[in-house]
């Protein structure tokens, strides 16, 4: 591999803060690093980028140890973009993105026209050449954070590692980041090692993932391995709602108590339902879900009586009297408008047996609110 920790301790004044830190990432790969606040995540990217001292065991980039190699030699083969707030004082960003080409310039600091060049493409790359000319003071946090990876990219290193890369970035801009490391890994086979909060990002983006908890790695390996439900809820400690890991999603907690609303659902058209009535703490019950609809996977988060049947088969008889069953117990029946099909015309048999049983069909959760229904 070309980046390897072994049984790394790392912390701060001699105490250790996590213990036995094992991995390794090889050249165009991406590893991150997720867990709850203060367990350690950038401590762990200081130590391995030599902004911290070690307090036992090895980092090795090629079976060179960091701690060996000149900081000129290491800033050409790792560059570092951390969470701490850097204000140089009358530089324009194209001045602070320069600085990441000084590993190669002479005694005197000079920029040559190629390295002129690479700072004119580090800048493209992250969509920032608007703002060269302007004073990094001058900028937002957002446009701060693409500067400093524009700097991170002008080292031209083999590993990049990265502080909470997309903190202070817009969902467009959280994108193109993540794009570009993914181009940067795949195009320019860095290895990118980086922190990130955002669990769901992290699952699209990675190839490894590593778990920090308490004074030790919780679990690591590739996304799919890592990230359940069950495991995730333990990870950070969550007492209420679901991280769904088909969908990259979180729900907030479910509503509790019995449903007086039945929603008729299907082919993602209760969604906003069920989220409308969890936002008032409202609690429903619904069906009949086939178990690969993307329904069931936010109906499930948030009821406790939903009725599912097996994907790609007719619906037994037994789960259309479970669905009808909760309609009896209900009073308002929602009909989201479910579009019809082959396998899903129970949908007609619930509606009508709930008109037969004088339930209220109501068509969105508007007329239940604004009624106080």
């Amino acid at each position: 591999m070309y980046f390897e920790t072994q049984r790394l301790s790392v912390g701060y004044s001699g105490k250790v803060l996590v213990r036995d830190i094992s991995f390794s990432v090889d050249r165009g790969k991406i590893l991150s690093i997720i867990g709850p606040n203060g367990a350690g995540k950038t401590t762990i990217l200081k130590t391995i980028s030599r902004h911290l001292e070690k307090i036992t065991g090895t980092v090795t980039i090629e079976n060179d140890s960091i701690f060996r190699l000149s900081n000129r030699e290491l800033a050409k083969r790792l560059s570092v973009m951390l969470t701490e707030r850097v204000d140089p004082e009358l530089m324009t960003c194209g001045q602070v993105v320069a600085m990441g080409r000084y590993p190669y310039t002479n005694s005197f600091g000079r920029l040559t026209s190629e390295d002129r060049a690479i700072v004119s493409e580090a800048l493209r790359m992250v969509r920032a050449k608007e703002l060269q000319d302007i004073p990094f003071s001058n900028t937002s946090d957002g446009q701060r954070q693409r500067i400093m990876l524009a700097r991170a990219i002008c080292q031209q290193p083999d590993i990049m590692i990265l502080d909470e890369p997309t903190s202070y970035l817009d969902i467009r801009h959280k994108i193109e980041l993540l794009d570009i490391l993914r181009s940067l890994a795949t195009e320019k086979k860095m290895a990118i090692i980086m922190s990130l909060h955002e669990i769901d990002l992290a699952a699209k983006i990675s190839d490894y993932i590593i778990c920090v908890k308490g004074d030790t790695i919780e679990n690591c390996g590739a996304p799919e391995e890592v990230f359940t439900s069950d495991f995730i809820k333990s990870l950070y400690d969550m007492e209420g709602g679901t991280f769904n890991t088909l969908l990259g999603s979180v729900e907030l907690v479910a509503p509790q108590g019995e449903p007086d609303v039945f929603v008729l659902a299907g082919g993602g058209k209760g969604i906003p339902v069920y989220r409308q009535l969890q936002k008032k703490r409202r609690a429903f019950s619904t069906g009949v879900l086939f178990e690969n609809d993307v329904d069931y996977q936010i109906a499930s988060a948030l009821s406790k009586c939903v009725v599912s049947a097996e994907a790609f088969n007719p619906v037994p008889e037994l789960k259309l009297k479970e669905a009808k069953a909760l309609i009896d117990q209900a009073q308002f029946f929602i009909d989201t408008g479910v579009k019809l099909g082959a396998y899903n015309e129970f949908c007609v048999e619930l509606l009508n047996y709930a008109k037969e049983r004088g339930k209220m069909i109501l068509y969105d959760t508007q007329e239940l609110f604004s009624q106080n229904l």
